[in-house]
């Protein structure tokens, strides 16, 4: 079904109504793409906490590990 879309408005609402069947189809994708944002953000406050905290040795973090473990 070809249609011409005849002004911007009506070219917001195709782009709507097609990226809210993408969600629905294909729920996978958004989950997966919300889940590297969060990865990210925890990555980034993790360096920016390990920025103002005491600096350690290689050793002391295996010895934490593996006592942990």
């Amino acid at each position: 079904m070809q249609q011409i879309i005849e002004d911007e408005n009506q070219l917001k609402e195709v782009f709507k109504q097609a990226f809210v069947e993408l969600l629905q189809e294909r729920r996978d994708l958004l989950y997966d793409v919300f889940s590297e944002v969060l990865e990210d953000i925890a990555l980034a406050n993790a360096i920016k906490e390990g920025e103002n905290t005491e600096i350690v040795g290689k050793d002391e973090v295996f010895q934490i590990v593996e006592s942990e473990s």
